[in-house]
């Protein structure tokens, strides 16, 4: 991995579903800074129940990516500071061993390929996510460029209706609102 001579004080995140949204990553890890859009080759989006659990958080399947050859999935890098690297590993459940780390090359528009950190879900029973968590995963890509036929694909994404509350939701809202006000 590419430590640009800063002693490896930093490490590429590569994120494809909620951490898409900026406001979503920077509520636990503030000085995350965007790198790059990129494509992960052959690989494809899903959403799953980590052992057939919804998740307590979303209210449905999350996203996880799976090995699919000809397939692409567009996300985002993200560079970050190693000391949040305990951080972003709890947000995504690997102690409790939802998700692993795995370390993928992706492409970006520019034509390189970086080498990053990214989490794949393990034991999961493919089931749909909530209409929130799709529509942190739309407004990320939305917020960030992602090609436009692959924001289509995202919005034709089926949800599971879910209409109760989702706490984590009203905060990434509360943050964006904030940050509205803060730059006006």
């Amino acid at each position: 991995m590419e430590q640009g001579g800063e002693s490896g004080c930093w490490f590429l995140y590569y994120a494809y579903g909620s951490n898409l949204l900026r406001e979503r990553l920077l509520l636990r890890n503030p000085s995350a800074a965007l790198c790059a859009l990129a494509r992960l080759q052959d690989f494809k989006l899903e959403f799953g129940h980590h052992q057939g659990r919804t998740s307590s958080v979303w209210h449905g399947g999350t996203a996880t990516i799976a090995q699919s050859p000809g397939d692409e999935v567009w996300g985002i890098v993200w560079k970050m500071n190693t000391c949040n690297l305990s951080s972003l590993d709890k947000q995504e459940g690997v102690e409790d061993g939802i998700y692993v780390p795995i370390e993928v090359n992706v492409h970006t528009e520019a034509g390189k390929v970086l080498t990053c950190r990214s989490y794949q879900m393990k034991d999961y029973v493919s089931g749909p996510p909530s209409p929130q968590y799709k529509k942190v995963i739309c407004m990320g890509a939305k917020q960030n460029g992602l090609p436009t036929d692959y924001q289509e694909k995202l919005e034709a994404i089926e949800t599971n209706n879910y209409a109760g509350p989702v706490p984590i939701m009203e905060e990434i809202e509360a943050s964006m609102k904030a940050e509205k006000i803060n730059s006006a």
